[in-house]
């Protein structure tokens, strides 16, 4: 039995074109030429021609497709669009009052055909409003209204109905300060050492209402935001800044929403670059072999020049650099990345090389090392319980011609008395010398002190 073959689309528009155009164009020539063709059959003998009138037929079909298919799209295809947060614009005397709970932003949904829409979106006299010209001081329901210059368009505005608060307008006089953002991205070898705002005082206006979300009552400080990254600083000098916004906050850094007159300003500012000349220490962590000791240290670089605040700069004797020595039986060179002192904004070196020799070692005993106190309250004084709480014996080891060359004021013994109130204690004691090559222990451990007011 042989399978019947489904009829597919094609055929269908085949046999939909046969009947409803191309049998009905044929007759109508037929006709046509029956009624008023002449002796010259020369006409009705290319008509009759069958490939003439598919070709015929065919172009009708195309051209009454076309005609409907445009007619659908002008005529009959409708769609919507939304208009994403469209600017809420409100009409009232902003000289007098102030306004609350109106959203900054709204949708705005469009109905219409594709042509109109396009024309509704280019539009530059569209707008969303609020009119309050006629409402008093109080809180009101108004309508969000959205105009446009077509009346063919269907809108909605979501939302379309805010409740406002109007309050009467007053003004106050603030002190102005100044805050700096984006330090860090100054130059590092750069400092804003001061800034000088143009006005000291500025005029905030709103509503002293103390239910208000944004009430004057609610203003702690105005500030002039001078942002580091719009400076673009060569050398230390003089800069101006223009336009800086001024914004109010309330105690807790929160931005207060008012009007500042004048709402943005210029400062100048005084660009600094301190900076100062340091020795680099080496200083030697753990225990080096029995019997050995460093003889000499030699360094890529032995000073650095850095950049801080002058406060840092007037602390900093110093960049320490801590090398890890313990079982240490050997000459060894080490390089070493320098880690900034706090503070520390930029140095000119930022890793050396080090080198030890080792030598034999020895050790020799100085005596009557007077105890230094660090970091007591000013309020307070110390005293030694004995003579042997305020002077030590310090053991210090090293090689031989090291040693030769310390003596007692190269010594510092201490004791930390930070966070100390009145009272006895037994505090620990520590040493430090200024030669790297040596280590310096105190036969003493802890001594007995008591901490009085002055």
């Amino acid at each position: 039995m042989k399978k019947i073959k489904k009829k597919g689309f094609f055929y269908k528009l085949g046999k939909f074109i046969d009947k409803k155009i191309i049998t009905p164009t044929t007759r109508f020539i037929v006709r046509f030429t029956n009624k008023f063709g002449g002796p010259d059959k020369s006409l009705e003998g290319w008509l009759s021609k069958p490939n003439t009138l598919l070709f015929v037929s065919l172009v009708l079909a195309i051209v009454i497709f076309i005609i409907i298919d445009q007619k659908i799209i002008v005529f009959t295809n409708k769609t919507a669009e939304i208009l994403k947060d469209q600017p809420v614009e409100a009409v009232y005397n902003e000289e007098a009052y102030v306004v609350e709970g109106l959203p900054e932003d709204v949708d705005i949904t469009l109905m219409g055909s594709r042509s109109d829409l396009f024309i509704a979106k280019q539009s530059t006299t569209s707008k969303v409003s609020v009119d309050l010209t006629n409402l008093k001081v109080g809180s009101h329901r108004v309508n969000i209204e959205y105009s446009q210059p077509l009346s063919s368009i269907e809108y909605s505005v979501n939302p379309s109905v805010a409740t406002v608060n109007i309050y009467p307008k007053v003004s106050e006089t603030k002190t102005l300060t100044t805050d700096i953002l984006n330090q860090d991205s100054l130059d590092e070898k750069f400092i804003i050492e001061d800034i000088t705002p143009e006005l000291d005082q500025v005029v905030v206006k709103g509503t002293d209402d103390k239910n208000a979300i944004n009430s004057l009552t609610k203003v702690a400080t105005v500030k002039a935001l001078v942002d580091a990254s719009k400076l673009n600083i060569e050398e230390a000098g003089t800069a101006t800044l223009t336009d800086v916004p001024l914004k109010a906050y309330d105690q807790d850094g929160n931005v207060i929403d008012v009007e500042i007159v004048p709402n943005k300003i210029n400062v100048e500012l005084d660009i600094e670059s301190p900076s100062k000349e340091v020795p680099i220490r080496v200083i030697p962590v753990g225990d080096i072999e029995f019997g050995k000791a460093i003889s000499s240290i030699s360094m890529s670089e032995d000073t650095a020049t850095v950049y801080a605040s002058k406060a840092v700069l007037d602390d900093l004797e110093y960049i320490p650099v801590e090398v890890d020595v313990s079982g240490l039986k050997e000459n060894k060179e080490y390089k070493l990345d320098l880690t900034k002192p706090k503070g520390v904004r930029s140095m000119s070196v930022n890793n050396i090389t080090l080198g030890f020799t080792l030598g034999t070692a020895t050790d020799k005993d100085i005596e009557n090392i007077n105890i230094d106190v660090r970091n007591l309250n000013d309020n307070y004084s110390v005293q030694g319980l004995s003579q042997n709480d305020i002077q030590v014996t310090v053991n210090i080891q090293g090689v031989g011609s090291v040693l030769n060359n310390i003596d007692a004021e190269d010594i510092i013994a201490y004791i930390d008395l930070k966070d100390y109130e009145p009272g006895e204690y037994e505090v620990e004691v520590k040493v430090e010398g200024t030669d790297s090559r040596v280590q310096y222990v105190s036969k003493t451990k802890k001594v007995k002190i008591k901490v009085v007011e002055k």
